[in-house]
């Protein structure tokens, strides 16, 4: 028996053609999002990690409904599928093999189910987005959109009954996350005609939008680029307290998310201005690092469990 058929097992997954939807979801998740997979293999407890795949992957559906095509064939493909979303979540049944796992971990963890509901309502912040005038326009995308995506997964980690305390680690950690990838995909968004930094922190260094396309390397860009790094960094070590919060074993995958982005945030400070050619990746000695010292936590908390 494989791996992934002791997860559904453990799960309580045993319906011939729901394990085939949780299957086809762990496939999808597998192949776009090949590193969140690997880790949640690796560190989640056996009977959560089919419904962090099936969150995963409504995640992973959803961005790309809001971010490939034409802004009216996105508006339309969106619109459809949170129909049948709502619909699902009302009626009980789908067509759709992945909302069909959906409301399967829906059932399992009921929590998740207003999770999905504010993020149907909020996610439309990203058909519109182009860049931000403001901070505070970049912290109302992260409310409206980073946070309640994120929270899709994040929730199935948390605990059972949170007080507020757990969504604001979320959130705090989700800012830095969010802030570190505006900047490593720069160059990647301008060629898209989006910009994540916003337009009164670039005239705070004296830069131009035209400076970060033309990829100049002037005295401005680089404090410009430090800036925001080492303001993603500052979030991203605060984080460091979620894990905690989550009050029981999947902390330990969520501690390790949070290394590898402060892995992948000294790795963008180093490259400083060469992100305008191109993103970098947390370096691979110290991601294994990272993930084989959780594997280690992770047994040890399974052991002092059992």
């Amino acid at each position: 028996m494989s791996a992934w058929s002791r997860s559904l097992d453990a799960a309580g997954i045993q319906e011939v053609e729901l394990r085939r939807d949780y299957g086809a979801q762990r496939q999808s998740v597998a192949r776009f999002r090949r590193a969140t997979y690997l880790a949640a293999r690796m560190l989640l407890p056996k009977a959560v990690l089919p419904h962090v795949v099936a969150a995963t992957a409504v995640m992973h559906y959803g961005d790309n409904l809001l971010d490939t095509g034409a802004k009216p064939q996105r508006i339309a493909a969106w619109e459809s599928w949170e129909h049948a979303v709502r619909e699902a979540l009302d009626s009980g049944v789908s067509d759709d093999p992945l909302i069909r796992t959906l409301l399967h971990t829906t059932a399992a963890f009921p929590r998740l189910r207003d999770v999905v509901q504010e993020y149907l309502s909020t996610a439309t912040a990203e058909l519109g987005f182009t860049g931000f005038a403001t901070e505070a326009d970049y912290q109302s995308y992260v409310d409206a959109y980073s946070l309640p995506a994120f929270m899709l997964v994040a929730s199935l980690l948390g605990p059972e009954h949170d007080d507020g305390t757990f969504r604001a680690g979320c959130r705090t950690f989700i800012d830095g996350s969010q802030r570190l990838d505006f900047v490593n995909d720069l160059a990647e968004d301008l060629a898209e005609g989006r910009l994540g930094i916003p337009v009164e922190t670039l005239e705070r260094f004296s830069v131009t939008e035209r400076d970060l396309t033309e990829a100049r390397t002037s005295p401005g860009v680089r404090e410009l680029l430090e800036s925001q790094l080492e303001a993603a960094r500052a979030s991203l070590l605060t984080a460091g307290e979620l894990p905690a919060l989550t009050a029981n074993p999947n902390g330990v995958l969520l501690e390790a998310v949070v290394e590898l982005e402060l892995l992948t945030a000294d790795a963008a400070l180093a490259h400083g201005p060469r992100l305008l050619r191109g993103s970098v990746s947390p370096p691979i000695v110290g991601s294994l690092r990272v993930m084989l010292s959780a594997r280690r936590r992770a047994r040890r908390e399974l052991h002092a469990v059992t």
